[in-house]
């Protein structure tokens, strides 16, 4: 097994950034279009990212310095839910934020995927809690080609 880390800075409060990591509002503003939590230890985690089911449960919640979820895919043989673990430390620093992300158990061969994935979604917290909006998520897998644009017909095609 594997692991991945990385960090940002935020100018913002731990507090505010702690919100969000355990509010459905908080987490859909930047990882996912839909999120079923419940923030306390043995509560369900459950987020959709792309299109992907992530299912697991949170394992710590200290409020307003550290998040542990269970991490996986509901369905999915590879990395089934729950299967590896995601911690968020959340660290004062001047006015702002740091954020170590820690995901632990990672099969080899998820390592790329999922340092993809937060080399995206990371810069979209920053945005989120810092008070703007990261705009329409567009990420899509590694390895995956996003859907073709809708075609636009020619002028032939286009006369009745």
């Amino acid at each position: 097994m594997a692991e991945f880390r990385d960090s940002i800075e935020i100018a913002a409060t731990p507090e505010t950034v702690f919100e969000y990591l355990t509010t459905n509002e908080g987490l859909t503003a930047w990882l996912g279009q839909y999120a079923d939590l419940d923030p306390r230890p043995g509560g369900g985690f459950s987020v959709d990212v792309a299109g992907y089911p992530v299912r697991g449960e949170f394992l710590v919640v200290e409020t307003p310095r550290r998040v542990v979820v269970s991490w996986g895919f509901a369905g999915n043989d590879h990395l089934p839910a729950g299967a590896s673990r995601v911690e968020f430390l959340l660290t004062p620093v001047g006015t702002g934020t740091r954020v170590d992300l820690h995901h632990f158990d990672l099969p080899d061969t998820e390592v790329p995927g999922h340092a993809h994935g937060w080399g995206h979604f990371l810069p979209r917290l920053e945005i989120a809690a810092e008070g703007g909006t990261p705009g329409a998520d567009d990420w899509q897998p590694l390895g995956e080609k996003p859907a073709a644009p809708p075609r636009t017909p020619n002028r032939e095609e286009s006369r009745p």
